[in-house]
């Protein structure tokens, strides 16, 4: 990598990572909701996963960016992102929509904050519905936010209780 796209590298990642850090606190206005769990990172993030095979759904990966950082010599408290769903209600709609499969599957995050304590971040239904289908085409009535919502925190609240 060349110096000059070295330093462009470090300073994009530096402005993302003042974004971000001022960006917490608006997350749940952002269509997420941050639920504490009772158990630590493993536990939250296997409880989730038998949750998800118990309804019928897969798991389809975990994506570790703590070993991800440890593997570029940088520390990083847990931060997990499961990508979960249900090929039968997911395929048709890519068939149709083939650019939903770039939001597709579906996800949590399941992470360690300052103090130590295990949270576990969703996004809420009408996030879903607005911010990923509807830029797909897809239309999702309120039934179906309300309903996606309740899904996803009953799968969530099996992980965290």
């Amino acid at each position: 990598m060349t110096d000059a796209l070295s330093r462009r590298a470090a300073g994009l990642a530096a402005g993302v990572a003042v974004a971000l850090a001022t960006g917490a606190a608006s997350a749940q206005e952002a269509g997420l909701v941050t639920r504490p769990s009772a158990h630590p990172v493993r536990a939250t993030l296997d409880r989730f996963a038998a949750a998800v095979r118990e309804a019928g759904w897969v798991v389809f990966a975990e994506i570790d960016h703590a070993a991800a950082a440890q593997a570029v010599g940088m520390a990083l408290a847990p931060r997990t992102v499961v990508l979960f769903g249900n090929p039968r209600a997911g395929t048709p709609g890519m068939a149709a929509n083939p650019t939903l499969a770039i939001d597709l599957p579906m996800r949590v995050l399941v992470w360690q904050d300052a103090e130590g304590r295990t949270q576990v971040t969703r996004s809420t239904g009408e996030d879903l519905a607005t911010r990923v289908f509807a830029r797909h085409g897809v239309a999702v009535p309120p039934e179906g936010r309300r309903m996606t919502d309740a899904f996803i925190e009953g799968l969530v609240r099996k992980a965290a209780d």
